[in-house]
């Protein structure tokens, strides 16, 4: 499991605060952590699958990734990704809940709302005075009382207006959400209890609060909605082993890194599934620097399932991590036998080779793994010591300058991007990638010298 920092707009609605820059002289945006994992991926996906089969939408092109962040969220900046907070996914209760969360972004993919959300607000910012469109910034940020109090004394039509729209699609959301869990049959009594946990905490803060100056129907409202929902569809869902298991073990896998390792051991026998519970066991393990105990934890959840590449990913991270680096990559290379176009795992193992010494080898599976997955950061900087290590000091530059941009380093992306490109060969494909990002950093020092 790898934590890392990359730059990114924090949600959907702040994508729209790149539609109101040259009203307010700067666009927000946040350095956010992603939680990078084989296992835990994969069993997003085997959760998602047939969400988003039924929202019609590419399974293989949507990807679900964990943000490191402990708030209830969960949100969409793009058509390729539906990202969850990892609080989310240990709060929630039940994968027929987690589902319902993945079903209601899906339907924002799917509904066209990203596009749809941005000719609102310019339709918004064409009767907005500065405030107003200060007063959208904050609300697209989801501060819908900080919103209320910027828009106070200036025309509040136009952001009543676009908030507005937002409700309306919140709602459209939920109504498809509900539909998409119905054609996959997983029961939406998931959307319920997901309302139903919520809908009192709200109550707190927003007891004041002007209805139409919010960017979200109300949890009470989305409740009622879901229960009539329920009503009017009789739930005949069955319960899925598959889903019950890969919820159970994303949460676990997560809860072993995130959570201290004495809690895990503690509650690690309260797991059903014997090799969850043993790979549990072995997180926390590593995590007490103990690697006779973790190894002899993988080993035996390994027996249980002998043809699962994520618990060989894990022994190998385990032994790596241990510079234990022959059976590292020997663990490695197994994961990588059984599952060879995973991204992550594929990182591991290079990362494995080059720590090995072996780094011909380690280059050639970093590359693919980065043409399967460029969000992956970590895997950048291992990519960028490989290509220095074989004396390729342009290409080396050039994915520098890639993992800063990644990180919202523009300005040091920049400097890397204007090396590579001196030590390229024109148009090749290596010099175009560093154009993109150096490209990329002037146009950022343009809009900075424009707002001094």
């Amino acid at each position: 499991m790898a934590f890392e920092r990359v730059s990114r707009l924090a949600s959907i609605p702040a994508l729209l605060l790149v539609a109101v820059t040259w009203m307010t002289g700067a666009v927000q945006s946040a350095a956010q952590g992603l939680i990078r994992d084989a296992d835990i991926e994969y069993g997003l996906r085997e959760l998602a699958f047939p969400v988003l089969r039924a929202a019609g939408l590419n399974t293989n092109r949507v990807r679900i990734l964990v943000v490191n962040d402990s708030t209830f969220n969960a949100f969409v900046i793009d058509y390729n990704a539906i990202y969850l907070n990892y609080g989310l996914i240990l709060t929630v209760e039940s994968p027929e809940m987690l589902q319902a969360v993945i079903a209601h972004e899906a339907a924002h993919i799917a509904n066209g709302h990203l596009a749809r959300r941005v000719e609102n607000l310019r339709a918004a910012q064409r009767k907005a005075r500065l405030g107003t469109a200060l007063a959208l910034v904050a609300a697209a940020a989801g501060g819908g009382e900080a919103a209320a109090g910027i828009a106070a004394g200036t025309s509040s039509a136009a952001l009543r207006s676009f908030l507005g729209h937002t409700r309306a699609e919140e709602s459209s959301a939920d109504r498809s959400a509900a539909s998409y869990l119905r054609l996959a049959g997983i029961s939406p009594s998931g959307m319920v209890a997901l309302h139903r946990k919520f809908a009192g905490q709200e109550l707190l803060n927003y007891a004041n609060q002007d209805p139409y100056m919010r960017s979200h129907p109300t949890s009470r409202e989305r409740l009622r909605a879901a229960e009539a929902f329920m009503a009017e569809f009789e739930d005949w869902a069955v319960a899925n082993q598959n889903s019950d298991y890969w919820f159970s073990r994303v949460k676990g896998k997560l809860s072993a890194f995130l959570r201290s390792p004495n809690w895990t051991l503690r509650r690690s026998k309260e797991e059903n599934a014997q090799d969850i519970r043993l790979m549990r066991e072995a997180a926390a393990h590593h995590q007490n620097r103990n690697l006779a105990k973790a190894r002899a934890a993988i080993d035996q959840a390994l027996a249980i399932r002998p043809d699962d590449p994520f618990y060989y990913e894990l022994k190998g991270q385990i032994l790596l991590e241990n510079r234990h680096v022959q059976d590292a990559v020997t663990a490695y290379g197994q994961a990588v036998d059984m599952a060879p176009n995973d991204a992550l795992i594929l990182a591991g193992y290079g990362r494995a080779l080059l720590a090995q010494g072996n780094t011909k080898n380690a280059l050639q599976v970093l590359e693919k793994a980065r043409a399967r997955d460029y969000r992956d950061v970590r895997l950048m900087q291992d990519l960028g010591m490989a290509y220095a290590k074989v004396g390729n000091t342009g290409m080396a530059s050039a994915v520098t300058a890639e993992r800063y941009a990644l990180q919202g380093r523009l300005e040091d992306a920049g400097i890397h991007a204007k090396r590579a490109m001196g030590q390229l060969p024109e148009g090749s494909p290596g010099w175009q990638r560093a154009q993109d990002v150096f490209i990329a950093s002037e146009n950022a020092k343009k809009k900075k010298r424009k707002r001094k």
